[in-house]
C-alpha cells in the first residue's frame, strides 16, 4: 500500500485555501464576527490569525451590492425618532413623522446629491470592516444634513430666494419641522447621551429626580441652548407617567414659582408645552366620548384634573397672563366637552327604568343591550366627573346630574323590585332585566352594600312569587 504523503502546506496557507473558497458575503459575515471576538478578549491569538486573513480577502462592494439609498433613510434619520409623532399638529420638542419622506427626497435629489453616492460606497465598505467604522461614516452625513437644512433655512448667498428653495423641500407642514429636525441631527451626541442617562421610568418626578435631571443637563453647555432645550424636555417628558409634572424642572432653574420668573428663563418652554399637550388631551377626550368610549375617558378625565392641579400648585398663575388664559381656556373646552353628555344621562336612565303599564310590555320584550350597557358606563362616567369636578370646571352640571341620578335610581329600583311580586310571566321577566339594570345602577351611585341589599330584595320577591304560583 501506498503511503500518503503528509502534506506540505502549512497551516496558515491551508487557512487561506478555505477561505477563498467562501462567497464574499460569508466573508464579510465572518470579519465581522471575528472582529466582535477581538474586541470582546475572546481566544485573541486564534482570532487575530483569522481576521488578518479574512482582512486580506475582504474586498470593496460592487455597485450592485451597495446599499439603496431608501434602505438608508431610516439609519441617517435615527436621532430624529425619540421626537417623531403621527399627529398633523406638534408642538414644541416634537416632529411630525410625515415630514420624514419629503424631507429624504430633498436630501437625496437636492440638499445631499452630490454626497450620498459616496455615502452609500463608504457605508458599505466600513459596515463591512467594522460597526464604530461604519457608525462614524453615519454620523458624518447626519451632519452634512444638519448642515444643508441650516443652509436652506438660512441661506448665504447674495439674491437667494429662502422661499423657493424652502418649497423645493416640502409643504409648509413639513417647512415646520426643519428646525427641530436640524436641531435635532447636529446635537445627536448630546441627546443621546441625555437620553443614556434617564430613568427608564419616572414615576415620581420629587426634588432628588429633579435635581438629578438639572444636574445631567447643565454638565452639557450645548443642551442649554434656548433652541435645543424643547428636545431636552421632551427627552424627559417621554419618561414621566405624569409628563405634565416637568413644570418642576423649569420652576427649579427659575429658583420661583412666580409666573414671570419661570417664563423668563429658556426653562419656561415646558409650561408652554405642557399647556399644548393638555389641548391635544382635550380633543382625545372629545374622540372618545363621541366614540363612545367612556372607560377611556375617564382615564383621560383624571390624568387632565392631575394635570390641571399640579399646574396651579406648582405655578402661581395671574388669570390675565398668556398662560393664566391658556389654563382657564382648558379648563372651559373641558367643561364645553362634558356638560351636554352629563346633562343627558339622568333622562337615559329613566327612559331604561321607567314602570311600563302592562299593555306596554309585549311578549318576548327585552331591553336594548347596547343601550344599556353604554348607559351603565355613562353613569361610572358622572361618578368620574364628579371625583374631578372642581378642577375641571364641572362642578354644577356633576353635582345636579349625580343628585338626579340619586333621587331617581333609588325609589325606581324599590317600585321595579316590587313589581316582581305579581304579574304573568311574560312581565316579571322584562321586569327583572330592569331590576338586575337598575342594580347596576345602584353598585355605581350608592355602593356595593347597597347594591346587594336590592339584589337579595329580588330575591326575596321572586322566591314569594314561585311559592305562591306553586301553592295555586
Amino acid at each position: 500500500m501506498e503511503q500518503q504523503q503528509p502534506s506540505s502546506k502549512t497551516r496558515a496557507e491551508r487557512l487561506q485555501d478555505y477561505l477563498r473558497q467562501l462567497p464574499q458575503q460569508a466573508v464579510a459575515l465572518l470579519l465581522r464576527e471575528f472582529e466582535r471576538e477581538v474586541r470582546q478578549g475572546k481566544d485573541t491569538a486564534a482570532a487575530e490569525m483569522v481576521l488578518a486573513e479574512l482582512r486580506k480577502l475582504a474586498r470593496p462592494p460592487e455597485a450592485s451590492e451597495l446599499p439603496r439609498l431608501d434602505d438608508l433613510q431610516r439609519l441617517v434619520l435615527a436621532p430624529l425618532e425619540p421626537f417623531l409623532v403621527d399627529r398633523d399638529s406638534v408642538r414644541p420638542g416634537q416632529i411630525k413623522r410625515a415630514s420624514l419622506g419629503p424631507l429624504w427626497a430633498w436630501l437625496t435629489h437636492v440638499g445631499l446629491a452630490d454626497r450620498l453616492e459616496a455615502f452609500r460606497k463608504d457605508y458599505a465598505e466600513a459596515a463591512v470592516a467594522n460597526r464604530i467604522e461604519a457608525e462614524q461614516v453615519v454620523r458624518r452625513i447626519q451632519l452634512a444634513a444638519a448642515e444643508a437644512i441650516a443652509g436652506v433655512m438660512n441661506p448665504q448667498a447674495p439674491g437667494a430666494d429662502m422661499q423657493r428653495s424652502l418649497g423645493r423641500v416640502g409643504a409648509p407642514s413639513v417647512i415646520e419641522d426643519l428646525a427641530a429636525i436640524q436641531l435635532a441631527l447636529a446635537h445627536r451626541e448630546p441627546l443621546e447621551l441625555l437620553r443614556s442617562r434617564l430613568p427608564r421610568i419616572i414615576s415620581a418626578f420629587g426634588d432628588s429626580q429633579v435635581n438629578s435631571i438639572r444636574g445631567n443637563i447643565t454638565q452639557v453647555p450645548s443642551l442649554q441652548s434656548p433652541l435645543v432645550i424643547p428636545l431636552v424636555i421632551s427627552l424627559v417628558m417621554q419618561r414621566m407617567t405624569s409628563p405634565w409634572q416637568i413644570t418642576r424642572l423649569a420652576v427649579s432653574f427659575a429658583g420661583s414659582d412666580e409666573e414671570g420668573r419661570v417664563a423668563a428663563t429658556p426653562f419656561g418652554v415646558a409650561v408652554t408645552m405642557v399647556l399644548e399637550d393638555l389641548v391635544l388631551q382635550v380633543d382625545e377626550l372629545r374622540l372618545q366620548i363621541k366614540r363612545g368610549h367612556f372607560a377611556e375617558s375617564a382615564h383621560h378625565l383624571k390624568s387632565l384634573h392631575d394635570a390641571v392641579r399640579d399646574l396651579r400648585t406648582e405655578l402661581d398663575f395671574r388669570s390675565d397672563s398668556m398662560w393664566g388664559r391658556q389654563l382657564s381656556a382648558v379648563r372651559a373646552e373641558i367643561s364645553n366637552v362634558l356638560t351636554s353628555e352629563i346633562d343627558s344621562v339622568p333622562g337615559r336612565v329613566r327612559r331604561l327604568l321607567r314602570h311600563r303599564s302592562d299593555k306596554d310590555i309585549h311578549a318576548g320584550a327585552r331591553l336594548d343591550a347596547s343601550e344599556a350597557e353604554e348607559t351603565v358606563a355613562l353613569v361610572n362616567f358622572v361618578a368620574s366627573c364628579r371625583t374631578y369636578a372642581s378642577e375641571l370646571a364641572i362642578n354644577e352640571v356633576s353635582l345636579r346630574s349625580f343628585s338626579d341620578l340619586q333621587h331617581y335610581v333609588e325609589p325606581a329600583t324599590e317600585a321595579l323590585v316590587e313589581s316582581l311580586r305579581g304579574g304573568d310571566a311574560r312581565l316579571r321577566a322584562f321586569r327583572q332585566l330592569q331590576v338586575e339594570l337598575a342594580i347596576r345602577f345602584c353598585e355605581v351611585i350608592f355602593g356595593h352594600d347597597y347594591a346587594a341589599l336590592m339584589s337579595k330584595a329580588a330575591e326575596v320577591a321572586q322566591g314569594g312569587e314561585r311559592k305562591l304560583l306553586q301553592a295555586g
